[in-house]
């Protein structure tokens, strides 16, 4: 009995609250297309681009200051409620996204989602008067209502609200809630007939390096998935290294902080005018012109460039550290899929395949959520490759290091080669010992 008052209670809770998250989720996801669209008519606009970075910096200085760390605002009121999730962060990152998108920088919108649906789960637990244990669970169930509703993958929010907080545990106390939410904002955004882009790998036919037909695994192909898995780890560790080397860079180098916007478009264009095509620019998903790359394009055979992927992580990089607003996710994907078609090329390999491996295990290097993005694998693709979609998040997961995209993100078990502090920052092994002898020490002179 005590468990259905349980699950009822969190039902009725939640339920309003993921529909307001996939409403306004809906709205945004409309309002991007729109804005990307218009872009593509009106190509004068990338020339504005560092007076919307300007803009959006004015606008964060001015009514946005107290959300400006984004994700990691919500993450850390999960691991130790401060001041709250302010109720203008979801409004404040929604027409911040768009003015980015809308000018050409090149960022995702995944979160924007999670900070939509942050800000919505806080308000509604300060409407509610939840208690601090509740109000974490609003906090988690909200991001993955974001997540879920954003890319249409409500099973793989829910698992990602839970594995991105912590390394090595995950509170399934949260799992319903996240669940429920992620499940009613993703139908609500359907509800309102926003469609997500459909994916497809061809089928891949059966080899002689198959075991048996009890065990039929192709070593070949999967020795294959190891050899680009490694390869999409280390692409991760190259985009967390490259976001926050250039907004530590570009803060240490500029002392006007609205400066930094106005460089970091300049660069943009620039490097748009040299490269002669403007693929690199936005979401990457619906193409500019008919022979564009874009995220779908890579899943074909020439669909991508051989350096498509280094060149989206240069743009992101320089567009996200640099003060511009929007996801690190969608530039990951763009980022995989096209590294998955290069890399098919050069180990004779499927080509929609490996752009699928790429989708996902980069993005799972990079946020440290490898079981979420293993289902994210199933529920865009299809559960025929669930083996290789494993091996490859994991194995780059591993070959990534432990940093990722979020300096909120804590560590609850050290992972090979690094050893984790409770607040989330990294260190050696040895003087992680060394720290844990220390303070013992103190206690027992405090004893004393």
């Amino acid at each position: 009995m005590k468990t259905f008052n349980h699950l009822i209670r969190w039902t009725l809770l939640i339920f309003p609250i993921a529909i307001t998250i996939g409403t306004v989720v809906a709205f945004f996801l409309w309002l991007l297309s729109a804005a990307i669209h218009f872009r593509f008519g009106h190509r004068w606009l990338l020339f504005l681009l560092p007076v919307a970075g300007v803009l959006i910096h004015l606008i964060y200085q001015s009514v946005g200051k107290s959300s400006e760390k984004g994700n990691n605002l919500i993450m850390d009121e999960i691991h130790e409620p401060g001041g709250g999730v302010p109720w203008h962060m979801a409004p404040v990152i929604l027409v911040t996204t768009i003015i980015t998108h809308l000018f050409g920088g090149s960022a995702g919108r995944e979160g924007t989602a999670v900070q939509i649906g942050g800000s919505i789960a806080a308000a509604f637990g300060k409407w509610f008067k939840l208690n601090e244990q509740d109000t974490k669970m609003i906090l988690t169930a909200g991001i993955a209502a974001g997540f879920g509703a954003v890319f249409g993958t409500p099973v793989t929010g829910a698992i990602f609200a839970l594995e991105v907080l912590t390394l090595g545990r995950m509170k399934y106390d949260a799992l319903f809630p996240a669940f429920i939410a992620s499940v009613i904002a993703d139908l609500t955004v359907s509800a309102w007939q926003i469609h997500h882009t459909a994916y497809h790998i061809a089928v891949i036919p059966e080899t002689a390096y198959f075991l048996s037909d009890y065990l039929p695994i192709d070593l070949l192909l999967l020795s294959k998935v190891i050899a680009a898995s490694v390869v999409f780890g280390l692409a991760s560790y190259l985009f967390s290294f490259a976001v926050h080397g250039v907004k530590k860079a570009f803060s240490r180098f500029f002392t006007i902080s609205w400066f930094i916007p106005i460089a970091g478009g300049l660069l943009i264009i620039g490097l748009t005018f040299l490269l002669g095509k403007p693929d690199y620019l936005s979401l990457g998903v619906d193409p500019e012109y008919p022979d564009a790359i874009t995220i779908p394009s890579a899943f074909v055979h020439g669909g991508a460039d051989t350096w498509s992927w280094l060149w989206k992580t240069v743009y992101t990089a320089l567009t996200l550290g640099t003060g511009f607003k929007g996801g690190e996710v969608t530039p990951l994907f763009y980022i995989g899929a096209t590294l998955g078609n290069t890399l098919s090329g050069l180990l004779y390999a499927p080509v929609s395949l490996f752009a699928a491996l790429g989708f996902i295990a980069v993005f799972a290097g990079a946020t440290n959520t490898p079981l979420a993005c293993t289902m994210m694998g199933v529920e865009l693709f299809g559960s025929e490759y669930i083996l290789f979609f494993a091996v490859a998040c994991f194995t780059a997961y591993l070959f990534s290091g432990q940093s990722g995209i979020y300096s909120a993100q804590r560590t609850a078990v050290p992972g090979i080669q690094e050893g984790h502090l409770p607040g989330g920052s990294v260190i050696g092994l040895k003087e992680s010992y060394l720290a844990q002898k220390m303070s013992r020490y103190k206690v027992r002179l405090r004893q004393k």
